[in-house]
C-alpha cells in the first residue's frame, strides 16, 4: 500500500459515519425548517437554507470515505479542514454586523462550533491511529 494511502480503522469509520449522520440531520432541519428557524433563532432564512443544503454533499462524501478500503491521506484531511472552516464561519456569524441572533440562535451556533471541533479532533485522532498501525495490521483489518 502506498505511503499516501490510509486504511480507515473502525474508530475512524465510526467517527466519519457519526459526522455524516449528524451533518445530514442538521442539514435537513436547517434546509427544510429555514423559515421557522429564522423566527426562533434570529438567523436569516437564506443563511440557514444555504448552510443546510451545503451539508448534504458533505455528508455524502463522509459516507463514501467511511466505506472505502483505502483512501488518500488528503481525503481524510478534507473533513478535518472543513470542520475547522465551519467553526470559523460560525464565529463569523456570531460576530457579523447586521445579524442579531436570539439567545437560542447564539446557542445553536455555539453548539455547531463545539460539534464540528469535536468531529475534527476525533477524525484527526482516527487518522493518526490508522497511520500508526503496523503495515501487516492495516492489511488485515480493512
Amino acid at each position: 500500500m502506498s505511503a499516501n494511502l490510509i486504511q480507515p480503522n473502525s474508530f475512524l469509520r465510526r467517527v466519519l459515519w457519526a459526522d455524516a449522520i449528524v451533518s445530514a440531520a442538521v442539514g435537513a432541519v436547517m434546509a427544510l425548517g429555514a423559515g421557522a428557524l429564522n423566527r426562533l433563532l434570529g438567523l436569516p432564512s437564506s443563511l440557514l437554507l444555504v448552510a443546510g443544503v451545503a451539508l448534504f454533499p458533505y455528508a455524502g462524501y463522509l459516507v463514501w470515505l467511511a466505506t472505502r478500503g483505502a483512501v488518500p491521506r488528503a481525503a481524510v484531511w478534507l473533513p478535518i479542514v472543513l470542520n475547522l472552516v465551519w467553526a470559523v464561519d460560525c464565529v463569523l456569524v456570531l460576530t457579523a454586523a447586521g445579524l442579531s441572533p436570539t439567545w437560542l440562535g447564539e446557542a445553536f451556533v455555539v453548539l455547531h462550533i463545539v460539534t464540528v471541533l469535536a468531529f475534527a479532533d476525533l477524525e484527526f485522532i482516527g487518522m493518526r491511529r490508522a497511520l500508526s498501525l503496523p503495515r501487516a495490521a492495516r492489511t488485515h483489518h480493512a
